[in-house]
């Protein structure tokens, strides 16, 4: 049976856990100097309607240090691109390669993929998940901490893609996950029901300060997603106090780190002094978006 993942949903506790240990064991081994090549004769096509630097090299280079090839293909390189369906698209592939990576605007395109594919589907990005990036976080998070569970995770800014994913992976695990979006910018209301049928702790404020006081984890992203270039303007003047600066991060534990999925606009939703001091772990968490697609590619294709 073929295994998708469109959102952390698709995966139980269990499931999650076995990935981050084994991601954390490949991690290890490469730097050991070993090289295993479970992958070996598989190939992936990479489907991206969205231009990307982590996401793509993080697969292309993961999947070919596991022995596999990669097929990347631009939305305007393929039949996509004139009007082809993205059902057809997933029949052709599935006779093709072994699984797909989608990175695409919106998320039933990769629910119609996945649906019309007999190989599994990756959700590389839509603007509603972003599941890969946040797994891998958890990752960060877990070699930081020593855990997931029992810590205060605050999430500032765009109600977006990343902070419904980080709804989900609370979902699965237990930590405390407080949210400060502007009015009109909170996260997706049908997860924040489930989150409160299901009692975890999330929770939802205007107050960047109320989420940051004594966190261990605090997330941003940029303020303006692809696609929401023309309101660049107008969310940077809202945004302002959802600023990640030395100030807000003062109230936050001792210990603290600070993550970003980057790319980052500097001095907007994250000043340099923060992205580059000794409580960002933006670069950890860069390099741990290759070694968990390891091990996710490892285990849907393997």
């Amino acid at each position: 049976m073929k295994r998708d993942l469109l959102t952390i949903l698709d995966l139980s506790r269990a499931e999650i856990e076995h990935l981050l240990q084994r991601a954390g064991e490949l991690k290890t081994g490469r730097r050991a100097g070993s090289n295993p090549t479970p992958l070996t004769g598989k190939t992936l096509a990479m489907i991206f309607d969205k231009p990307s630097t982590r996401t793509r090299v993080s697969f292309e280079a993961g999947m070919a240090q596991l022995g596999g090839n990669i097929i990347y293909l631009s939305a305007d390189q393929t039949q996509l691109a004139r009007n082809e369906p993205i059902t057809d698209t997933a029949k052709v592939l599935s006779r093709y390669v072994d699984g797909v990576v989608i990175r695409t605007y919106a998320h039933k395109t990769a629910e119609r993929l996945a649906r019309s594919a007999t190989i599994p589907v990756i959700n590389g990005l839509t603007d509603d998940h972003h599941p890969c990036q946040v797994l891998s976080d958890l990752l960060t998070i877990q070699e930081r901490f020593g855990q997931v569970d029992h810590l205060k995770i605050a999430w500032l800014g765009d109600g977006n893609n990343m902070a419904n994913s980080w709804i989900t992976a609370a979902l699965r695990f237990d930590f405390a996950l407080h949210l400060a979006c502007p009015p009109g910018y909170e996260p997706d209301t049908t997860l924040l029901k489930l989150a409160q049928e299901q009692q975890r702790r999330v929770f939802l404020t205007h107050d960047p300060r109320e989420a940051v006081a004594d966190a261990e984890v605090i997330n941003t992203d940029v303020w303006a997603s692809m696609g929401q270039e023309d309101e660049a303007g107008v969310r940077r003047e809202i945004f302002k106090p959802y600023q990640v600066n030395s100030e807000l991060l003062q109230l936050a534990q001792r210990e603290a780190i600070v993550l970003h999925c980057l790319p980052a606009h500097r001095e907007e939703e994250i000043t340099a002094e923060v992205l580059d001091g000794p409580q960002s772990a933006a670069w950890d968490q860069a390099e741990n978006r290759m070694h968990f697609q390891k091990a996710l590619l490892e285990w849907v294709l393997g």
